[in-house]
């Protein structure tokens, strides 16, 4: 959907999980920074986590608009994304929160497969491949990770809405939270937030 969103509202896409790993696969003092802790099996402090989101917001991209997917995950990276943003005069106008049943998000997460030569993503009912169980680009075996088991996903859905209260608290007293509703196809939720992004698009003109 952010992709979605890229294309139709022409603002850049940034994820937590694609931006890290191009940080850690650069030769940089953050990227080695970053890698220390990855690679040690602990949290990257959030003041790591807000340079590594914030490196790609240039001038440009602060005009044109930007999506962030998956950031800022704690108040403290809510605090260092919004002193960022302040000191270039250009302020976050809208926190959304996709709100979806758990066993809507169970079945989504548990459907995905992951090819482990190349690293492409499918889906067993949304993009499956066109082989079951094999990779369309390099015919390598499809696995499930552990992290899309069902047991590690409700684990991992209790923990991050434990997690989420505060950065929800947060925004609202900002003025800028919207919890969407994430349940129906794709399109149906992007339609959602389109109408969203042109209610905040009036308040804003």
């Amino acid at each position: 959907m952010a992709i979605m969103l890229q294309h139709h509202q022409r603002m850049r896409h940034f994820s937590t999980g694609e931006l890290f790993r191009q940080a850690m696969n650069r030769r940089s003092a953050l990227g080695q920074a970053v890698r220390r802790y990855v690679t040690a099996g602990r949290l990257v402090p959030d003041r790591l986590v807000v340079k590594v989101m914030t490196a790609r917001l240039t001038p440009r991209v602060l005009r044109r608009g930007f999506v962030l997917d998956g950031f800022p995950r704690t108040v403290g990276q809510a605090r260092g994304l919004d002193r960022f943003l302040t000191q270039r005069h250009a302020p976050l106008h809208l926190a959304v929160y996709l709100s979806c049943p758990r066993s809507v998000l169970v079945a989504r997460l548990g459907g995905r497969r992951v090819c482990p030569g190349c690293g492409a993503i499918y889906h067993l009912r949304t993009m499956p491949p066109r082989r079951r169980g094999v990779c369309d680009r390099c015919g390598t075996q499809l696995i499930v990770r552990k992290d899309d088991r069902a047991a590690t996903i409700i684990k991992r859905l209790q923990i991050d809405q434990e997690q989420a209260r505060p950065l929800v608290a947060y925004y609202r007293r900002q003025g800028i939270f919207h919890r969407l509703n994430g349940a129906g196809s794709g399109h149906r939720v992007f339609q959602r937030l389109v109408k969203v992004l042109n209610g905040v698009a009036v308040g804003r003109g």
